[in-house]
């Protein structure tokens, strides 16, 4: 006789739903829940590996992919959270194993995810703060020689912001965003960001604007934290082609990054720096490189060789995408496709979808000066997003062809019908959310 069928564990789309109606925002700052949470779950925070803590406007995520790949190249096992993800929820976790960490099964994370549940006992709390419970529950139970922490929004009242003392805090490029809950200005952003350095340990940043690392220098001073600020304690740049990283230990000649875009010199740069800031592994130059070569993060200057999507293209095109969503997000992606062109010239096509609480304008004035061909889209499914008519009249100021169509993959087709003497480069760009979408569509699942 053949024994019952398990009766099959429901999607986690159901769980995410059910946790999400926990709080009626999706973002609100405060840590007094998170303490409670943790408290209840007798503080899986302080039960995890040494911790690097990221936080930043642009660069965390590509920052964090430098660090797992180096600390990775050197053996060790590394776990890491970052967010937001672009297909599925895995992509947030992260663990550690001999040989390379895997994305967290289905079954582990509705474990933890169910875990956090039955100790909040429906007490309100935002969907990333159970989440990021969550992630310390996971992490607390399986070994490993590190934690790469990415905060969600801000850091003075992120839920990641709970790690009293972790190895390294390390701040990546901080321009305006999220002032809704960061404040008006670059001083209140860098204010909210620069909370993550703690007392005694070593805070690395990334090369920042006047107004910011005045703020950074003035919180590390508070905290007696030593800075490696980039330009003053470390440089990196680009030689012949190469990263060539340098500080008062000495040089290193380094192969580029996988990662296109001469911003990833930069984040690697910082990655570096952080790891060398650090006394508790010893990194040697083979692994600085094979990290730095082989560091992947998806959506970011990321080019789509194959798939559904580019099957619907113009024969023959380039298609790039990026989850670039605000001004200075805007700025590094431009600068990586003035790059594209001075090697080889094609007609560049910019496909775009924002949320309806980001800068529009800004983001486009970035594109004025390589493109006159805007297509704007709405991001599917996505409570928020900005109309197409209203992303289309920003990009008519700067005196752009706009066109609005039903969504990425008409935009496409309707690309494949003109007549191109050159098949164009086409960036697809504006939201992570959107560039999560074109992966699905796509077939190109991160992993």
């Amino acid at each position: 006789m053949n024994a019952p069928a398990a009766k099959p564990s429901p999607p986690l789309d159901e769980l995410i739903a059910r946790l999400s109606a926990l709080h009626p925002k999706r973002i609100d700052l405060d840590l007094v829940r998170m303490h409670r949470l943790l408290e209840r779950l007798e503080h899986p925070e302080r039960r995890l590996p040494p911790v690097i803590h990221v936080a930043g406007t642009n660069g965390k995520g590509s920052t964090i992919a430098y660090l797992r790949a180096i600390l990775e190249a050197a053996n060790l096992r590394v776990h890491a959270y970052t967010s937001p993800y672009l297909v599925r929820i895995n992509e947030c976790y992260r663990l550690g194993r001999a040989g390379g960490g895997n994305l967290v099964e289905d079954d582990e994370l509705r474990a933890a995810l169910e875990h956090c549940e039955r100790a909040n006992a429906g007490a309100p709390i935002t969907i990333f703060e159970i989440e990021t419970a969550a992630a310390f529950c996971l992490f607390a139970q399986h070994p490993a020689d590190v934690v790469l922490l990415e905060v969600g929004l801000g850091g003075r009242l992120d839920a990641t912001n709970v790690i009293d003392a972790p190895l390294a805090s390390v701040i990546a490029p901080v321009s305006m965003d999220h002032t809704e809950f960061l404040g008006p200005t670059l001083m209140t952003i860098a204010r909210e960001k620069a909370a993550i350095i703690k007392r005694d340990v070593p805070a690395i940043c990334a090369e920042q604007p006047p107004e910011a690392i005045a703020v950074i220098q003035q919180q590390a001073k508070r905290m007696r934290a030593p800075l490696y600020a980039a330009g003053q304690e470390w440089h990196v740049n680009v030689e012949r082609g190469r990263l060539v990283y340098q500080d008062d230990r000495g040089l290193m000649d380094l192969a580029a990054p996988r990662l296109f875009g001469r911003h990833q010199f930069d984040n690697a740069g910082l990655a570096i720096a952080t790891l060398r800031a650090q006394n508790a592994f010893k990194i040697d130059t083979a692994a600085f490189e094979a990290g730095i070569v082989n560091a992947e993060w998806p959506a970011r200057m990321q080019r789509l060789a194959s798939g559904v999507l580019v099957d619907n293209a113009p024969q023959g095109c380039e298609i790039w995408l990026d989850g670039g969503h605000n001004a200075e997000g805007g700025r590094v992606a431009a600068a990586a496709l003035g790059d594209l062109e001075e090697r080889v010239s094609r007609p560049l096509v910019v496909i775009v979808g924002m949320m309806g609480n980001k800068d529009g304008a800004a983001f486009l004035a970035n594109f004025a000066g390589l493109t006159r061909h805007i297509i704007a889209v709405q991001i599917p499914d996505r409570d928020g997003a900005m109309p197409p008519d209203r992303l289309a009249d920003a990009a008519r100021q700067f005196g752009m062809r706009v066109e609005t169509a039903a969504g990425v993959e008409a935009a496409l087709r309707s690309l494949a019908r003109l007549a191109y003497e050159v098949p164009p480069r086409i960036l697809i760009t504006g939201s992570l959310y959107l560039a999560g979408h074109v992966l699905a569509a796509n077939g190109t699942l991160p992993g």
